[in-house]
């Protein structure tokens, strides 16, 4: 049954053939290369969008009953290990890359709440979410996909109580500590309401992330049937032990999310590199993205996102390795 369930329903298998079956009544040859790179990239892009749609309907329904204030009183009522641990939960039933997440961060951090638990819950935010679990699970089974979600937890909640520890308030912008958020009731939707949010949560989502959802399949296509897998190997296979390090370095300059990774990262597997340094890549890309650490600068001191940036990156390069030498496990 869960063999299906991955096959079928979360890896879309079914998909896969009638879209097969349609470039071959089409008359084109399945065997040739650009076909295959074109069967790739339609089956990608239809399977995301639709798993994508209906998972991001679905978290938004249990999003509409966490608006930011109530959120900060939930956080407001934990504190020490406990409450970063509740601020790195919230972060996966919330904004889908790290860009959405910061305004929050800004919107708690000037709310009072301990900054620890603000970095725990903006570690989380773009890294992991309900979304990911799922279209991880479609494409590396679920033993992976669960591993990934506790590993990106376990930095976020460690990334946001060594930051608490060192008591770096002092580093945060006076813009955000001046400005006091006040408690705002949240009005009690109705279920019509709480529907036509996530329709539009769908909406605003593929407006933003389509686009790279598209150049991600795009890149995955290449990768899958154009780049030699010695290649990749080389680089990114266990004969490199610095290909956790290279993978989260080249990850950091690029933006995007969870999405667009995800089909890179699915081409990359299937040519041989390592798990652990696939994941990485992806930590990097979701979580330390130039645009995502330019916006975050403008809240905090050079000092404190010098600390995240070097907590953030050590935390995804040890998992990476740590995934790497559990691999032989989890596949």
């Amino acid at each position: 049954m869960w063999g299906f369930f991955q096959k079928q329903i979360l890896g879309m298998q079914w998909l896969s053939d009638l879209v097969a079956k349609i470039l071959a009544n089409l008359g084109l040859d399945p065997t040739n290369r650009w076909v295959i790179s074109l069967h790739f990239f339609i089956y990608d892009v239809l399977k995301i969008s639709i798993l994508l749609g209906l998972l991001i309907f679905l978290i938004s329904l249990i999003q509409s009953y966490f608006p930011p204030e109530r959120s900060k009183r939930i956080l407001g009522k934990f504190d020490g290990i406990m409450a970063n641990i509740i601020g790195a939960l919230l972060g996966t039933v919330t904004p889908f890359c790290s860009c959405s997440s910061i305004p929050l961060f800004i919107g708690f951090t000037s709310g009072g709440l301990p900054l620890g638990v603000t970095f725990s819950f903006l570690i989380s935010s773009p890294m992991v979410d309900l979304a990911s679990l799922f279209l991880l699970m479609s494409i590396f089974g679920g033993k992976i996909a669960l591993a990934y979600v506790i590993f990106g937890l376990v930095i976020a909640v460690i990334g946001g109580s060594v930051i608490e520890f060192l008591g770096m308030e002092a580093y945060v912008e006076d813009f955000v500590k001046n400005t006091r958020v006040g408690d705002i009731a949240s009005p009690d939707l109705s279920m019509k309401d709480r529907v036509n949010f996530a329709k539009s949560q769908v909406k605003d989502t593929f407006r933003r992330v389509f686009a790279y959802i598209l150049i991600g399949v795009g890149i995955g296509a290449i990768i899958h049937n154009w780049i030699p897998q010695e290649f990749i190997e080389g680089i990114l296979g266990s004969d490199n032990p610095f290909g956790v390090i290279l993978a989260s370095l080249v990850g950091i300059p690029m933006y995007g999310d969870i999405f667009g990774t995800i089909p890179v990262a699915e081409a990359l597997i299937s040519k041989g590199a390592e798990l652990g340094t696939i994941l990485s890549f992806m930590m990097a890309v979701t979580t330390l993205s130039l645009p995502s650490l330019i916006m975050l600068r403008r809240a905090i001191k050079p000092k404190l996102l010098g600390l995240f940036i070097g907590i953030t990156s050590m935390g995804i390069i040890l998992v990476g390795y740590l995934f790497n030498l559990l691999s032989t496990l989890l596949i």
